[in-house]
């Protein structure tokens, strides 16, 4: 623009607006009702495909696309979504996916975020009912886990960002707000977890500034529980080396095995020795909502700060995960920022004191909480419970059909709803056996278990979180575990 009036007249001419709604409403809405039966006829029918399909070469090929310019039909996406998407996903869905701890998802949240997308609002901040949903469930997490009332949350994509928050939220309450201006400087700060932890937590520690080295890892027990004396000895080691220890972090629900450490001595050291004492309940938090499972979760109470996930044993759609605080001040004080475009008005929209951004580190945020919100006033808590008491039965079910086959061995005590086993044969190639029966009953799409090492041995890792998942379904998975070895040793 050169300023000229000819060009503030090109300003003014009217030009050909085009927006992105349908021409054509009426057919967007038989697509649509298409689409959302096609979704309910596939988690009605999950069992009668299977758990998993290994996506074909042709099928990869054709989802390698150029980048496009011109408009495609919606009917003609929503089929090639339904040949090339749909068919070939990770599974976690079907009953017999025992692969990893995902969740299967449920129809009342499934249609929940179809209205969230719709409704689209950025839930950051600001005065409107997509914040006060989501400070809804926040209240409601806190009272699942026995946090007080006054505990401050934020929803988030899942347990690894609630991690990072509550190391980042532990790391400014030990050396205080400046460090979010300065960083650490020369301080050593050190925090410890089991060795059997999930890996997103050394992670958290260098996302926060203070390594991954930061974290120390302690030995477990004969249960695979952190080793509390050996915790006790870690830190007067590192207190007379120099080194600042400011927070340990209890796991409740190994990933390997489902062990559960034990969160009351934790709590009671740490409140002890001055430490931040955090718990990563990723899964094992919906254990609290069972009278029978709520026992082995006795401590989880009296943390600082517990990051968890519904998209888990709480069945909602991924992805939705929650870091919870205990002392709201703490949590602000880590992460609230100014800026003019986030100024808080006294009238309008703008208003609200506190917003979801000032709790962890995302501005633009999606209406997660909605079908959190759903999932609870669909189901609520005693079904919830009692899917996370069915799926820990089934897993001793299993436990018991593969300690009473000698054929089998089991490599580790269940702790919740996680079995690992192999089937027995010589030293040298009971791996490798167990590694190629693993992916020949994924392959058939019968079963979908994954895999760990159990004590540097290979074992076949059983999960059961999907509330789909019978004792039949399991017991399936076991027979063609053995149907597969025999195959294969006869080769």
């Amino acid at each position: 623009m050169d300023g000229s009036p000819a060009s503030h007249h090109r300003l003014n001419e009217p030009q050909n607006h085009q927006d992105l709604d349908p021409a054509d409403w009426e057919a967007v809405r038989a697509l649509g009702h298409r689409m959302m039966d096609d979704m309910i006829d596939h988690l009605r029918d999950l069992r009668q495909n299977p758990a998993w399909r290994k996506m074909p070469p042709e099928v990869r090929a054709a989802l390698h696309q150029s980048l496009p310019e011109a408009p495609t039909a919606p009917g003609e996406i929503y089929n090639e979504i339904s040949e090339l998407v749909t068919p070939y996903v990770t599974g976690n869905t079907h009953p017999r996916f025992m692969g990893w701890v995902h969740g299967g998802g449920n129809v009342m949240g499934m249609l929940a975020d179809m209205i969230a997308a719709a409704l689209n609002p950025n839930v950051g901040g600001r005065d409107h009912s997509a914040v006060a949903i989501e400070r809804q469930v926040v209240a409601w997490s806190a009272q699942m886990v026995g946090l007080p009332e006054t505990s401050s949350g934020v929803l988030v994509a899942g347990s690894s960002m609630a991690n990072f928050i509550a190391v980042t939220v532990a790391r400014t309450a030990a050396l205080g707000p400046d460090v979010r201006r300065t960083g650490v400087g020369t301080h050593n700060l050190v925090g410890y977890a089991s060795e059997a932890a999930h890996s997103c937590l050394p992670r958290a520690m260098d996302q926060a500034g203070l390594g991954s080295d930061a974290l120390r890892p302690v030995p477990t027990d004969h249960l695979h529980r952190m080793d509390i004396e050996a915790l006790r000895q870690m830190v007067a080691a590192d207190r007379a080396a120099g080194l600042e220890p400011f927070m340990v972090t209890g796991t409740a629900g190994t990933v390997s095995t489902g062990a559960v450490d034990n969160m009351a001595a934790l709590a009671d050291f740490c409140r002890a020795e001055g430490l931040w004492f955090h718990v990563d309940a990723a899964y094992g938090a919906f254990g609290m909502l069972s009278p029978k499972l709520r026992p082995l979760l006795a401590g989880l109470e009296q943390a600082d700060s517990v990051a968890f996930d519904f998209h888990k044993w709480g069945q909602v759609p991924y992805d939705a995960g929650i870091a919870l605080v205990r002392d709201p001040a703490r949590h602000l004080a880590a992460f609230d920022h100014a800026a003019d475009y986030l100024r808080r008005e006294k009238r309008g929209l703008a208003t609200g004191e506190l917003w979801p951004c000032d709790l962890g580190p995302d501005l633009s945020r999606g209406f997660r909480a909605l079908k959190v919100w759903t999932t609870l006033r669909a189901y609520g808590t005693k079904a919830l419970g009692r899917v996370a008491e069915q799926t820990c039965a089934i897993a001793q079910t299993l436990g018991a059909a593969i300690e009473s086959n000698p054929r089998l061995e089991l490599l580790a005590p269940i702790g919740l709803n996680i079995v690992c086993f192999r089937v027995r044969a010589e030293h040298n190639v009971v791996d490798a056996l167990n590694a190629d029966i693993l992916a020949d009953i994924q392959e058939a799409g019968i079963a979908v278990p994954s895999s760990t090492l159990i004590d540097g041995k290979f074992a076949i890792r059983a999960a059961i979180v999907n509330h789909r998942t019978r004792p039949e379904d399991a017991l399936a998975m076991l027979d063609a575990v053995l149907a597969a070895a025999t195959a294969r040793t006869k080769r």
